[in-house]
């Protein structure tokens, strides 16, 4: 991957606005470069449906050709960027954006599921390894910004999960899920 992260405008957020555009660019940079039919039997849908969304996230910058693993007529997709941010959310683009957060944020719920789904299978010391937590606190803007920016930093001293690299010996892939968000839905007290 050339870029570590992009971020959404209001043109390349109308790119990634759709569910599976965000689902198939999860996969491509969790496990690495794809074929848009090995895509489309992990998503369980027709490799022209996974095509066509692939052409659109490389139109908006999202996805490229992999030409390192083609070979005959198989086109080979990968992630340009490790990540996607948002540092400022146009009114005009609500709607898209809305769209894109409920895709992610399903995503996420997914992952916590398949997580849980795996508790009674997982390997003895990896048994207790893990949280489900939350803790709510009261912060004003600029406090939440500068707690945003400690977490995200603690999560950059840790070794990057890259897809076709070797892992070191008893590592596993960790996700790191965070949601930081103002509560504006209670009475304040």
């Amino acid at each position: 991957m050339t870029d570590d992260r992009i971020s959404l405008d209001p043109r390349t957020l109308r790119g990634l606005a759709h569910p599976l555009r965000v689902r198939i660019l999860q996969l491509l940079r969790d496990s690495g470069p794809s074929t848009a039919t090995l895509l489309a039997q992990r998503l369980g849908l027709s490799s022209a449906a996974t095509s066509y969304h692939l052409r659109q996230l490389s139109l908006y910058g999202f996805v490229t050709d992999e030409t390192e693993q083609a070979s005959g007529r198989e086109r080979w997709w990968r992630a340009v960027h490790r990540g996607t941010t948002v540092d400022r959310v146009d009114p005009d683009s609500y709607g898209d954006f809305e769209i894109y957060l409920r895709a992610v944020a399903a995503e996420y719920a997914a992952r916590m599921d398949r997580a849980i789904s795996e508790l009674p299978t997982r390997p003895a010391d990896w048994a207790n390894v893990g949280t489900l937590s939350d803790w709510t606190r009261q912060l004003d803007p600029a406090e939440t910004e500068a707690l945003l920016a400690e977490l995200t930093e603690v999560i950059d001293r840790y070794r990057r999960a890259e897809p076709g690299s070797c892992a070191p010996e008893g590592t596993r892939r960790v996700q790191v899920q965070l949601q930081v968000l103002p509560v504006f839905d209670e009475v304040q007290q």
